[in-house]
């Protein structure tokens, strides 16, 4: 039996794995044919990132390999652990490996330590003082030292289907050493799938609720009843899982954002669900969906704008969770209707050309003259007023620089709106064609 110390721990720490054919999900690379299968069967741990949402078994992984490995574990957490507690860590892992014995070394949330942290890991990782797992919830590529990164291995540990999650928690109601064995508790499979459901992936969530939910369970016949209506109790209003400052984060806006441009009215409404039903903040949305209508429809249907300023302005009147409809109208609108990143892609070339060519003076002609002296300077001299010019337009002048004649960087695409604005284009083009030929 465990010692009392140990029954007293959280159910989802008594009941982490202590083999590989206990481990929940993550087959791919668990597998005997699998890198980190195959790296466990050879008793032999390299260095690695175990990147992966919460509760999918990173710390329990590492704890595993160690095992496997015969060597000593040490952990370290990024969030608490300052210069001094590495050092130690540093000189500890020199001593055992003096002795024989090898270290592996956990770094948890590892990308929460700064550059130098970093960086203070190399020469012991390179020199074999320990093998080192950092385990992070962060996309390596951005919050990892590329100079660490390019020592480690990735790999990516999914979040678990509902049936790994249901396994999880039936072997809790099942264990009498670790688990709940002894309490003699019902579940109904109803209220096990919505429990997994709830969870989105996460072990440790299943098991945390499972276990308050057998605390909160009635005794009835000798037995302890868990059904689906004694989980509202644990549930409460779910929120599902989105980390405000991470991939989730990211994922999702992302999501939304590439569904509004293809023009999907559904994906952009599901995504939209998901994204407020997990906490992000409504008015983060509003000034995304403002961004969605010019970068990607643009002039192709200019009331896009309008209708994603308005969708803001309803929220901020509004607020949550009325102002949210207001929301969903915007995106659907800005889905369905015509597409053009014309305007953004002549925006970001215009942009490139100031920061890369020098700065051209403005020609003559289009100088400001609100003084005799500019007058006499020349400034506005030979300047046409488009006004007084047929159909309003001024054939064949130039508003460029001297130096940067025949750029073109609007071009308008054959959908919406732009059609009719190119056509308008079109036809200014030809009277400057036919005003320089009169004037050769």
């Amino acid at each position: 039996m465990l010692a009392e110390e140990n029954m007293n721990a959280p159910l989802a720490d008594r009941m982490r794995p202590a083999s590989v054919s206990e481990f929940a999900g993550q087959e791919h690379l668990l597998g005997d044919d699998r890198p980190i299968g195959r790296m466990i069967a050879a008793r032999h741990a390299h260095s690695m990132v175990l990147w992966g949402p919460p509760g999918t078994g990173k710390t329990t992984l590492a704890r595993l390999i160690a095992r496997h490995s015969d060597a000593r574990f040490v952990t370290l957490s990024a969030v608490h652990a300052g210069v001094k507690d590495i050092r130690e860590v540093i000189e500890a892992a020199r001593s055992s490996r003096e002795i024989g014995e090898s270290t592996l070394l956990f770094v948890d949330e590892v990308h929460r330590f700064n550059k130098s942290q970093q960086d203070g890991f190399l020469p012991h990782i390179e020199d074999g003082t320990f093998a080192f797992i950092g385990a992070t919830t962060e996309n390596p590529s951005f919050e990892i030292n590329n100079a660490l990164l390019s020592r480690l291995r990735v790999y990516v540990l999914k979040s678990l289907d509902e049936a790994a999650v249901i396994k999880v928690m039936q072997r809790a109601l099942s264990d009498k050493e670790r688990g709940l064995g002894e309490r003699r508790l019902s579940i109904t499979d109803k209220a096990l799938q919505l429990l997994a459901r709830i969870a989105d992936g996460d072990a440790r969530r299943a098991l945390n609720m499972l276990e308050i939910a057998a605390d909160l369970s009635e005794e009835v016949d000798g037995e302890y009843h868990i059904d689906e209506s004694s989980l509202q109790l644990v549930a409460g209003d779910h929120l599902r899982r989105f980390d405000k400052g991470g991939d989730a984060f990211y994922d999702q806006i992302s999501a939304l954002h590439k569904s509004v441009r293809g023009s999907s009215p559904d994906g952009a409404l599901y995504w939209l669900a998901r994204m407020l039903d997990g906490g992000c903040d409504p008015m983060y949305v509003a000034r995304r969906v403002v961004r969605m209508a010019s970068e990607d429809i643009g002039n192709a249907d200019p009331r896009a704008l309008q209708i994603a300023l308005d969708a803001w302005q309803t929220l901020e009147r509004l607020g949550s969770p009325e102002g949210e409809l207001a929301l969903a109208h915007a995106v659907t609108y800005l889905a369905s209707t015509s597409k053009s990143n014309a305007v953004y892609t002549a925006w970001k070339q215009a942009l490139a050309d100031v920061k890369r060519q020098p700065s051209h003076p403005v020609p003559m002609h289009l100088r400001n003259a609100p003084t005799r002296l500019m007058k006499e300077l020349g400034a506005a001299r030979d300047y046409r007023y488009a006004h007084d010019e047929p159909e309003a337009y001024a054939a064949g002048e130039d508003y460029f620089p001297d130096d940067m004649q025949g750029v073109r960087y609007y071009q308008p695409v054959d959908r919406g709106l732009e059609k009719k604005i190119a056509e308008r284009l079109a036809h200014l083009e030809e009277l400057d064609r036919q005003y320089r030929e009169r004037n050769r």
